[in-house]
């Protein structure tokens, strides 16, 4: 099998070409020629903008694929280029989504590829969703091959997934808690969540690689393994070494502060995920999620620590932090006296 992916050597993409290149698949990866420690070793790199057609068609040329990826497409723009650049060209192309495009609160506590499709709070969901209709569109009226994968939050040893923390800077978290400063969780801390290690999701997704059964469809790969966030967070004090000092804030309270949040959180994570994972074992036969969220996330804290120079601190997120809880804990006296 002869693939490309666009991107490649992100946090969930990086686990999907490793794990290409192990079972034999021929893969290529466009981008800018910045190749990182996550290149996958035997993969070829085409180096251009594939944003920029024309130099793209270029480096390209008159190869065809039997599978193409764009992990780095978030707006129907984008979408509708990949279509103009790859119509033609490839047998499969997918699409990553997003799980945040499912309405939440969904109408059923388990989530499925049919759940509806809607997300008033968070633009970067809508533009998925968007996206996925052109797509869509594409496949129904010109057959253009398209599969859509809906990851929710997958993480690999980059990162320290929570529900309130800093993206750019994920060890912060933990340097918090080792410190003994009080950490947010958002709500009660007692909605259930999906944490997916990027591992197994790049199970599930080389499964649908070539596998012309799956076009037309959308899938989600998630973890079959539902914490609370309160779990989540002592989780990942337990792999820190410290038990987190937690403080319960109120999703609207924290989105006050920070307006990101209102899509982050009462847009996706302050809502329930669980997912229901029959449609992806159906077409990927033994597909199974094998990495709790405590071997994962002590994983990632080993990873931190014998890279020290990832530790980054967010000075405003600890700033931001401190505003919420300072805030919090007064109206709470107030409401005491």
């Amino acid at each position: 099998m002869k693939a490309l992916f666009i991107g490649g050597t992100g946090s969930i993409s990086s686990a999907v070409s490793r794990l290409a290149v192990e079972r034999g698949i021929e893969l290529s990866l466009l981008n800018r020629g910045q190749r990182g420690e996550f290149f996958p070793r035997g993969a070829k790199q085409i180096v251009a903008d594939h944003r920029d057609l024309k130099a793209a068609r270029e480096a390209l040329k008159s190869q065809t694929f039997d599978v193409v990826v764009d992990w780095i497409a978030y707006t129907p723009e984008q979408a509708a280029a990949d279509v103009a650049l790859f119509s033609g060209r490839t047998a499969q192309f997918i699409f990553i989504s997003s799980a945040s495009a499912y309405q939440k609160p969904a109408t059923h506590y388990l989530i499925t590829e049919s759940t509806p499709l809607s997300n008033p709070y968070w633009q970067y969901s809508r533009d998925k969703i968007a996206c996925e209709e052109l797509l869509l569109r594409e496949y129904r009226e010109k057959s253009f091959p398209v599969t859509i994968v809906r990851p929710t939050l997958t993480y690999g040893v980059t990162q320290i997934p929570a529900a309130v923390g800093s993206w750019n800077h994920p060890w912060t978290l933990v340097d918090r808690m080792r410190k003994g400063k009080k950490i947010i969780v958002p709500g009660d801390g007692t909605s259930l969540w999906t944490m997916t290690h990027n591992s197994d999701l790049a199970k599930g997704f080389v499964g649908l690689m070539g596998n012309i059964r799956a076009i037309g469809h959308a899938f989600h790969i998630t973890s079959d393994e539902v914490l609370t966030w309160n779990q989540i967070y002592g989780l990942i004090g337990d792999a820190a070494g410290a038990k987190p000092d937690i403080v319960h804030v109120a999703s609207d309270f924290i989105a006050v502060f920070n307006p990101e949040d209102l899509g982050n959180l009462i847009g996706d994570k302050a809502q329930c995920g669980v997912f229901d994972n029959t449609k992806i074992r159906e077409f990927v036969p033994g597909y199974v999620a094998t990495v709790p969220f405590a071997e994962g996330v002590r994983e990632s804290v080993r990873w931190f620590e014998k890279h020290p120079e990832r530790c980054t601190i967010d000075d405003a997120f600890n700033a931001l932090s401190d505003r919420i809880i300072d805030a919090h804990q007064s109206g709470l006296r107030m409401a005491k006296s």
